[in-house]
């Protein structure tokens, strides 16, 4: 009987987002090559509308300690984000988004084109890309930041040979990388973004779709199944 394929995601998935992949006889193994802590900031200085790149700053955002004291007064101003997962959460909270979009470049073109008479708060990470604030810069958009999680690189040596390896983040492959080298493994990375911080190590790429660890697990099972 032949071997089944082993798969390396690189961060430790949901039990049912694993399960997708074990129902249909994938081996899989889990583990975190980042590790993400929301950081003390203060909310002080925000602008009328709130800009957010990644789940983690939403997130963030809604855990802080003074959140539910300035709930009401958050609320109104309008959000903009990166990611549809991103979207829902801060829908579900109570924000109204007024932009969404798959990739910083595309939001910040939207914005730019669009929204860019008013005023931004951008939530961000310390490991976030320049693409965002530059083109808000460019186009003369009034802004301030607040880094609000930090991302930590978790970098260790897998030992146990894999097939394929599940990317999520540019920091998570960086973080693989310094200990792990890829030969023939295919490699299924969540956006371009990440697909791109693949770019020198292999070209044995496959994107999903959309953004979503949902679209990369369906990119899995239909390479395998």
């Amino acid at each position: 009987m032949a071997n089944p394929t082993r798969i390396l995601s690189t961060k430790v998935l949901l039990s049912h987002q694993k399960q997708v992949l074990t129902d249909v006889g994938l081996e899989v193994l889990e583990s975190n090559f980042i590790e993400v802590a929301t950081k003390n900031f203060e909310l002080k200085g925000i602008k009328d509308n709130l800009i957010f790149t990644s789940q983690n700053a939403v997130r963030s955002l809604l855990s802080h300690s003074q959140f539910e004291v300035l709930k009401s007064e958050l609320q109104q101003k309008k959000a903009f984000c990166v990611g549809v997962k991103s979207k829902t959460i801060l829908t579900d909270a109570g924000f109204e988004v007024v932009a969404y979009a798959d990739y910083a470049e595309d939001l910040a073109e939207i914005i730019s084109l669009i929204y860019a008479n008013a005023s931004y708060t951008f939530c961000s990470g310390n490991l976030r890309k320049e693409t965002l604030p530059l083109a808000l810069q460019e186009a003369g958009i009034e802004f301030n930041e607040i880094e609000v999680y930090e991302t930590k690189l978790n970098p260790h040596k897998i030992k146990k040979a894999v097939d394929a390896i599940l990317f999520f983040s540019p920091s998570g492959v960086a973080s693989y990388l310094k200990d792990n080298t890829i030969k023939k493994e295919l490699c299924f990375c969540i956006g371009e973004t990440t697909a791109e911080a693949l770019g020198k190590a292999t070209k044995n790429i496959i994107v999903a779709p959309q953004p979503s660890i949902e679209e990369l697990l369906a990119d899995v099972i239909e390479e395998y199944n």
